[in-house]
């Protein structure tokens, strides 16, 4: 008989495959077999299923295998904040004694009552590594809880099993470490939650996520490393666009009113002309029109 976490990674499984071919057919049935299923967290690390139902949330179309994706997510984030919340109960103080259990009990026994030590600053113990600086600057703080919610877009964190606090924690230290003045240092911060929650460049999260890109990295990173495939490719053509306007300035063409600009209907133009093919091969002719600045071109 096949294994909780073995049916669960066999169901992940095909949801990709869906993914892939792009075909929802059957995917409803195995989101009602995971509905029916009691899914722990360690399950959810271990199988990474909660990123083949989000792949397939995303691209479906059909609502009813939708809004169950979205149900499963939703019900198995709750294990991870259920989780959080545990780890945050022990870290403040676990089993110790509360004050009133413990003034009962000196009360009834006074040779009981033990000479009191000098109280130590107390920290929260970080049971992540490295460990994060605790911070009590308000600002500090914000930016914080700020890039904890980027990290949470679209619940990757949850099938990936990372710890957002921690990342955001150290995301933010450093930039701080980088000395940047204060509205630098906001800038900086606001500069990393934009590309973070960018629903068009989901891939620099997750790699932040599993930890391709590390805290240091995404802290010092520039907008344009930052940006998605598309953005990049569109700044590329807009540079090499820029440069050939730059190469044919208007001052180099010809002035003539043989041609009509196709805009504002004027005769009123420059042309120049370029080889931009073999020698063999007539010359380019690029036209701007010198009222309302509409570029052509023809062979």
């Amino acid at each position: 008989m096949m294994g909780k976490e073995e049916e669960i990674a066999r169901i992940a499984r095909r949801l990709d495959k869906m993914v892939t071919k792009k075909s929802a057919e059957g995917a409803m049935d195995l989101l009602r077999e995971l509905k029916a299923m009691p899914v722990t967290l360690h399950l959810l690390q271990s199988t990474r299923v909660g990123m083949s139902v989000n792949a397939l949330r995303k691209q479906s179309s059909d609502e009813e295998v939708v809004t169950l994706a979205k149900s499963l997510i939703k019900s198995w984030k709750k294990l991870l904040d259920a989780s959080d919340a545990k780890a945050r109960e022990r870290r403040r103080g676990g089993s110790l004694p509360t004050s009133s259990s413990k003034e009962a009990s000196e009360a009834q026994d006074p040779s009981r009552k033990r000479p009191e030590l000098p109280r130590m600053p107390s920290t929260p113990r970080i049971t992540t590594f490295p460990p994060v600086p605790v911070t009590c600057d308000a600002v500090r703080t914000k930016c914080r809880e700020m890039l904890t919610a980027a990290l949470q877009t679209d619940h990757d964190h949850v099938a990936i099993g990372a710890d957002c606090e921690c990342l955001a924690g150290q995301i933010e230290e450093y930039i701080l470490c980088m000395g940047a003045a204060h509205m630098k240092y906001k800038n900086r911060v606001r500069s990393r939650l934009s590309n973070l929650k960018d629903a068009k460049n989901p891939g620099l999260r997750r790699n932040v996520l599993c930890g391709a890109i590390t805290p240091q990295q995404i802290a010092v990173m520039t907008s344009e490393e930052m940006a998605s495939d598309e953005l990049k490719e569109i700044r590329k053509a807009m540079t090499k666009e820029a440069i050939r306007e730059h190469q044919m300035a208007r001052t180099g063409g010809t002035q003539t009113d043989l041609f009509t600009c196709g805009k504002c209907r004027k005769k009123n133009c420059t042309y120049t002309q370029v080889q931009t093919r073999s020698s063999d091969e007539p010359m380019t002719t690029f036209v701007v029109c010198n009222e309302c600045g509409n570029r052509w071109k023809f062979c």
